[in-house]
């Protein structure tokens, strides 16, 4: 995992998450904090999944809140209003909300069938992300099942950017992978 982490920061993505649901605290917290080392070597956002906690004692940039997280102000609160806080929506309603609590952004999704998150339910399709990107200020990153073929239609769909795993991880080739992401992300 280091070895990939590093790959992928040096081939230039700047921001990650820390998404480990199925570790102790102590293995979750010695993650996160090779992972902030590494990711301050490069330059790179660190966000933690859920984890305020953890986010805040690594000195993480944010934490991103799931549909069964804490609400966006109770973050804001216990982290002092010291880190970003984003949020994962599979609707344009949930979306709307996230919003409104005051989401810095929201991961809207998923776009395609994926094989990594499959209880996030029904793919929502190219035209539910445009339509949300135009009634949502803040900005708005495409997840799940995102590749190469198609990283440039969810760009163009108004998407700020795109949030995945397995379109790189599951490539191969990690570095020309993700440059290629890259190039046509940006």
């Amino acid at each position: 995992m280091y070895m990939a982490l590093e790959t992928i920061l040096e081939a230039g993505v700047r921001a990650v998450q820390l998404r480990e649901k199925d570790l102790s605290q102590k293995e979750l917290l010695d993650m996160a904090i090779w992972m902030r080392e590494l990711t301050n070597e490069y330059g790179a956002f660190l966000f933690i999944n859920d984890r305020v906690d953890v986010a805040l004692s690594v000195r993480a940039d944010g934490v991103h809140l799931g549909n069964e997280s804490l609400p966006v102000s109770a973050a804001r609160k216990i982290s002092g209003g010291g880190l970003l806080v984003g949020v994962s929506a599979h609707s344009a309603e949930q979306a709307f909300e996230a919003e409104r609590d005051g989401a810095d952004y929201v991961t809207v999704g998923p776009i395609y069938e994926t094989t990594s998150k499959p209880m996030s339910g029904c793919p929502l399709g190219i035209d539910a992300l445009h339509a949300i990107r135009r009634k949502v200020r803040i900005p708005v990153y495409g997840i799940g099942g995102i590749r190469l073929h198609n990283a440039r239609e969810v760009r163009e769909a108004g998407a700020d950017g795109v949030a995945l795993i397995s379109g790189i991880l599951g490539a191969g080739r990690l570095k020309e992978t993700t440059e290629e992401f890259l190039r046509l992300v940006q």
